[in-house]
């Protein structure tokens, strides 16, 4: 808006959100907001508050504005109507609605890992690294089912070993799809050590650090007993996994930092704020949201797959390992795999995807990131898709969460939308 410190008003009051955590807003500034087009469109002087916090959206409107307008507002059918010469209206933006609403998703999703990396200590100037945070976090499954899911064995009499298809196929349509899993057996995950990892030579992951920046070493953060069990536990798991390696000498040196996940458990994450402020960004472009789920209407079958700890199936370049370290109280660790929390790791698995489904993308499976949805018009042609999908995955060894897979569905969510 371009309205700079120098127009705002010092505001005494605080304001609350829903769930009760204040914020302090910066100040206000008074602007003319402009409703409608033509000659029915109404121009008020309005006051606004201007806060510090992330926000898919530019202004919020609340109810002084809707009262000085006269507005009333209809969610059902997108659109604001207020009197002027005649009647004026403002009609919403479905794509556009769709895109905010995806990106507040996105910014919930990384305000725990921020509120974690919030807690790191000041270095020695008593100033936080003005790098990015985590650019890139494990988060849940962006593909999710919309309906009721049975449970089959992949390997038959291995009760251990299963994924999940729709409730509503015929009995042929279950068998079809049964069969096909079981013969693909292969492309699923079971446990960490069932990653291969994806060939060098088809893709892997340069930091590319700009050579004006001085390495940092972060100094070791302090945790209590507890957590420091926890984070011993996840590096047992990376190493056994072998995603990470002990190193001597490291020139960049991270912090660990743990995240708060759902049910009372914690995620470790690495606090890569230093490193990520020393690569370019990598402007490689993501597919548009609108476009992917537009595409995926009228679909009579749907197949939603998600790659285990995809991330880590994309190796470092070797001369780049060293610089991915971090310590703990067990000593020194470097990445071998890509980690979450490197920027630009989201653009190089989009690489990765979009590479090896080229031909596919488009007709028969969507992809952002590590989220794939195998789509069909016709659900006679399903099965053969997915037989053309599994293909590809086993050539390349990419490998599928059978936990966090749905086959033949009618429905589902994919990336915030139904």
């Amino acid at each position: 808006m371009q309205a700079g410190d120098v127009s705002l008003e010092k505001v005494n009051t605080s304001q609350y959100e829903f769930a009760g955590e204040g914020m302090h807003p910066r100040g206000m500034v008074s602007l003319p907001l402009t409703m409608g087009r033509g000659t029915t469109r109404k121009t008020c002087l309005l006051k606004f508050l201007v806060v510090d916090v992330p926000s898919a959206y530019n202004v919020i409107l609340g109810r002084p504005t809707l009262n000085t307008f006269q507005a009333v507002v209809s969610t059902y059918h997108m659109k604001i109507k207020f009197p002027t010469q005649g009647s004026g209206e403002v009609q919403g933006d479905p794509l556009k609605s769709r895109k905010c609403y995806v990106e507040a998703v996105h910014k919930g999703q990384k305000r725990n890992v921020d509120d974690a990396l919030d807690q790191v200590p000041l270095s020695k100037k008593g100033k936080r690294p003005k790098g990015e945070n985590s650019e890139e976090t494990e988060t849940p499954a962006k593909v999710q089912p919309a309906e009721e899911l049975l449970n089959i064995e992949i390997i038959p009499g291995n009760p251990d070993k299963t994924t999940r298809i729709g409730s509503h196929l015929g009995e042929e349509a279950k068998k079809e799809i049964t069969f096909c899993l079981q013969r693909n057996a292969y492309i699923f995950a079971w446990t960490p050590q069932d990653l291969e990892g994806i060939d060098p030579q088809v893709i892997i992951h340069h930091l590319n650090i700009d050579p004006s920046y001085k390495p940092v070493k972060q100094k070791k953060r302090h945790f209590g007993s507890e957590k420091d069990k926890i984070i011993q536990a996840e590096i047992n798991k990376l190493m056994a996994a072998g995603h990470i390696e002990e190193i001597q000498f490291p020139k960049w040196l991270s912090n660990v930092v743990l995240v708060p996940k759902p049910g009372g458990k914690w995620r470790m994450c690495i606090d890569f704020r230093d490193l990520n402020k020393a690569c370019p960004k990598d402007f490689y472009p993501l597919p548009r949201i609108d476009q992917l789920v537009d595409s995926t209407s009228s679909c009579e079958l749907l197949s939603m797959m998600d790659a285990p700890q995809g991330y880590y199936q994309i190796m470092l370049a070797p001369e780049d390992r060293r610089k991915v370290s971090f310590i703990t109280s067990e000593g020194t660790f470097c990445y071998v795999a890509m980690p979450f929390g490197l920027k630009n790791a989201g653009a190089t698995y989009q690489r990765l995807v979009d590479k090896i489904f080229s031909p596919q993308i488009g007709r028969n499976i969507e992809v952002y990131v590590d989220d794939m949805l195998v789509k069909n018009k016709k659900a006679e042609e399903h099965v053969k898709d997915l037989e053309e999908i599994f293909s590809i995955l086993r050539k390349y060894k990419l490998k599928l969460n059978p936990a966090k897979c749905a086959f033949g569905v009618q429905c589902g969510r994919f990336l915030g939308f139904m």
